[in-house]
């Protein structure tokens, strides 16, 4: 399916740039893996090097700031390292936590990563 139908409501709400790098990175992945996560997961991660998610929606970083948005990003796949959950650790802007890091609720617990579920859990996806 082409990335412009399957943009994430975040990025519904961000920059026509930012839509744009996701929908390329996505489309491209599709072609090169298939879709699925991996093609998701290519397609965040381009987009982090400019960009990152304040709110609910994705800004360019401070000062034209690129690059990979933790220790764990900047090294080889497969190496070992803390993981900020897909959050920028770097962030420059506040998240909507109020203490002027970006807001991970939700991400340490496992919620929306595929991880952590139990069976017989009583949320929405693993009834």
């Amino acid at each position: 399916m082409p990335g412009r139908e399957e943009l994430p409501s975040t990025l519904r709400r961000s920059p026509e740039k930012a839509q744009e790098t996701w929908i390329k990175t996505h489309d491209s992945a599709v072609e090169e893996y298939g879709e699925g996560e991996r093609a998701h997961r290519t397609a965040y991660g381009s987009l982090k090097h400019g960009f990152e998610k304040v709110g609910d929606h994705w800004e360019p970083k401070e000062g034209g700031r690129k690059g990979p948005s933790d220790e764990q990003s900047a090294r080889p796949r497969g190496s070992s390292g803390e993981s900020f959950g897909g959050v920028d650790a770097n962030a420059s802007k506040q998240g909507g936590s109020g203490t002027g890091r970006p807001c991970i609720t939700g991400i340490a617990a496992g919620q929306g990563t595929g991880r952590g579920r139990r069976s017989g859990s009583s949320h929405p996806s693993n009834p």
